[in-house]
């Protein structure tokens, strides 16, 4: 059983900053890549960054320098900084890693998602 735990989000006025974290935890081997996606209303649902275990990092073209991706091996946690952030940033973010378990399967986990929600 593996579980991520997200926490981080919230309300925050434009301009403003706000990190995410994420933890993996329960029945892991090793962990390959660990990132962020996002889902507005109506929207599907996007890339914001991903980073490998050895710290190749992919970013969406949208968030133009603003955010940052990092990740604690030790810990099993992926980071979100987003700083300058706009209204049309509001969304709700999902962590998502590939793990391969104890059992040596490998699946793609979720998070269950935390909003954040930027004022005008």
């Amino acid at each position: 059983q593996v579980q991520l735990v997200e926490s981080g989000g919230g309300l925050v006025q434009a301009g403003g900053s706000l990190k995410l974290s994420c933890a993996a935890s329960g029945s892991i081997f090793s962990i390959d890549r660990m990132g962020w996606y996002r889902q507005a209303p109506g929207k599907l649902r996007e890339l914001v960054a991903d980073i490998t275990a050895g710290g190749r990092i992919n970013y969406a073209d949208f968030p133009e320098g603003r955010f940052t991706i990092s990740r604690d091996n030790a810990k099993n946690t992926v980071y979100l900084q987003m700083n300058s952030l706009k209204p049309e940033d509001t969304s709700v973010y999902y962590c998502y890693a590939s793990i391969l378990t104890g059992s040596r399967t490998l699946y793609e986990y979720w998070g269950q998602g935390t909003q954040v929600t930027v004022s005008s």
